[in-house]
């Protein structure tokens, strides 16, 4: 088939999409994933209603290939891939990019500095220093003007800053100023452990942290997302005081460790 017989690019839904639902406050859920290692996962995901999948490089040991094919895999079928990558390794950045992500989460973030340095990652010259590339799956491997291909590249990839710390919060206001930066988010349960609460989520300084990111977020007119909390009634209570409804349902491996628990006691009570 010739280039000029080529049937439409299928739109995809990058950052503009999920923020702009946030931001209206439409609830968009989202599903982790640490143990598996076929892209597969992406179409139970979305089988099962989600519309963001995660790929989980900080805690788990998995491959820079294996997180690649599943975000192609999310890309192909219309759900949107993002990956958390290991604290400070920028350098990874862009071969995920490359390989089909549609966004970034980066952990740890404590600096508008540090947020910056994750932007220019992410962004091809002049707002960065992501390297050229031909083509990308983000347009079907189509050729087209270098100009063209990075804009769009720079407009549909998401930027997430994960604040886990106090420091992150003190300097919530600078860190949402950022330009590149398109949502923010709380680890709560980082965060709870470094106020020396670990797993109190209703504890006074995490609530006092929660609200004060909240209102430097809302200040900067972007949305903030809480997550790394266990208490469904609490992370309600959050979204109603404005934290953005992203569903970080579960993580595969909670939910195979889970189904195993269920299913081991269902046999040992059918002995009894």
């Amino acid at each position: 088939m010739s280039a000029h017989h080529l049937p439409p690019l299928t739109p995809v839904a990058g950052a503009p999409w999920l923020i702009d639902r946030l931001t209206m406050g439409h609830p968009v859920a989202a599903f982790g994933v640490r143990g598996a290692r076929t892209p597969e996962i992406a179409r139970l995901a979305k089988a099962s209603g989600h519309e963001v999948i995660w790929v989980d490089l900080e805690h788990s040991t998995m491959p820079i290939d294996v997180a690649g094919q599943i975000c192609a895999c999310a890309l192909d079928i219309g759900i949107m891939p993002l990956v958390r990558v290991p604290e400070r390794e920028y350098g990874v950045i862009g071969r995920l990019l490359d390989a089909g992500a549609m966004g970034i989460i980066a952990p740890r973030v404590e600096t508008a500095a540090q947020a910056a340095d994750i932007v220019a990652a992410c962004r091809f010259a002049p707002h960065g220093h992501r390297s050229a590339i031909g083509t990308l799956p983000l347009v079907q491997y189509r050729r087209m003007p270098a100009d063209t291909l990075y804009r769009a590249a720079d407009q549909a990839t998401l930027v997430k800053v994960l604040v886990e710390s106090p420091l992150g919060i003190r300097n919530m206001a600078e860190i949402a100023a950022v330009p590149g930066v398109g949502l923010l988010a709380i680890g709560t349960n980082d965060l709870s452990a470094e106020l020396g609460v670990p797993g109190d989520f209703r504890d006074p300084a995490v609530r006092a942290a929660h609200e004060a990111a909240l209102a430097a977020c809302r200040a900067a007119g972007k949305p903030l997302a809480i997550g790394g909390i266990s208490d469904a009634a609490y992370s309600a209570e959050l979204v109603r005081l404005g934290a953005a409804p992203l569903l970080m349902t579960a993580i595969d491996t909670d939910l195979l460790l889970a189904a195993a628990q269920a299913r081991a006691a269902q046999a040992f009570a059918t002995l009894s």
